[in-house]
């Protein structure tokens, strides 16, 4: 990309096909194989990328020039060197926080909206998650997760988590990331009883280095509530969501504003279902969206 990032970009399904661009989540998740199942590979050309820092690009775990407009430019960067004009842009929890800002910024290139797990990037939704309102449902993960941290830095745990995911000991940065991303492991799935194995020290120093250098930045976004503010830049765009109504990571609000008022957002809120793309009923409502939108 010019500035020391290389980008893990991949293609399936049709060459000719409809295109459309997956953006996964995190900051700092990673796209996987599973991810092009909601796709019929006969009538989608499928457009899979691992974001600066993660997955298979590289440096990994690099917060040098990784921004989410940083993001927004190597997702143009992709589309025009795939030679497409407009496409379908499919995302999740903080995929569907990229793709919405990247609508924003270029809604010409934007054929419609397929979002899942509705996360805005506010103040309030980081506060829920990391301020202790999931917490409330799960106690004994709560705990779990601020046991490490001293009382006296437990009123901001994104800063006090800050400061040790970017010690500079490979070990303690290891050790805390695997601890922050168990947290929200935990609490994907609806089914979840809290008993998650370890993620890979690569993996977690990965994901929970972007997510916390994200957060602690408010997604590198002008002010809180920015995409909300700036929603009638995508007013004219068709979109899907879908959303679980159990979700503890992005409750279902944020979706619910998101769509209120909107005139081409179909809110699917589906029951008994929480965050994880591997969730049958969220799976179920995102092949039914991409099948929709073939005719």
């Amino acid at each position: 990309m010019g500035d020391g990032h290389r980008i893990y970009v991949e293609q399936s399904g049709n060459p000719a096909g409809v295109p459309v661009v997956v953006l996964h989540g995190g900051p700092g998740g990673g796209s996987s194989p599973a991810m092009r199942r909601f796709f019929d590979p006969a009538h989608y050309r499928i457009i899979l990328f691992d974001q600066r820092g993660c997955g298979l690009s590289k440096p990994q775990a690099s917060i040098e020039a990784n921004t989410t407009w940083h993001l927004v430019e190597d997702i143009e960067r992709i589309r025009d060197t795939l030679g497409i004009g407009r496409w379908i842009v499919f995302g999740g929890s903080w995929g569907a926080t990229l793709a919405l800002i990247y609508a924003q910024a270029h809604p010409i290139r934007v054929s419609a909206l397929v979002l899942r797990g509705v996360f805005l990037a506010t103040q309030s939704e980081l506060q829920w998650f990391y301020g202790g309102g999931a917490g409330r449902f799960f106690p004994e993960l709560w705990r779990r997760f601020c046991d490490p941290i001293p009382l006296e830095e437990r009123d901001d745990l994104i800063s006090a988590y800050s400061r040790r995911l970017f010690s500079g000991n490979y070990a303690t940065e290891a050790r805390y990331a695997r601890i922050w991303t168990m947290w929200e492991n935990a609490l994907a799935s609806v089914d979840s009883d809290g008993l998650m194995g370890e993620a890979p020290a690569d993996y977690a120093r990965a994901f929970a280095r972007l997510e916390n250098h994200y957060f602690t930045h408010g997604a590198f976004l002008k002010e809180d509530g920015q995409i909300l503010r700036d929603r009638d830049k995508i007013e004219h765009i068709p979109a899907i969501i879908v959303q679980g109504r159990m979700d503890m990571i992005c409750p279902p609000v944020s979706a619910w504003q998101l769509a209120q008022g909107w005139a081409l957002a179909d809110l699917r809120l589906v029951a008994a279902s929480g965050h994880a793309l591997s969730e049958p009923g969220i799976t179920e409502g995102l092949v039914a969206a991409m099948d929709e939108l073939r005719h």
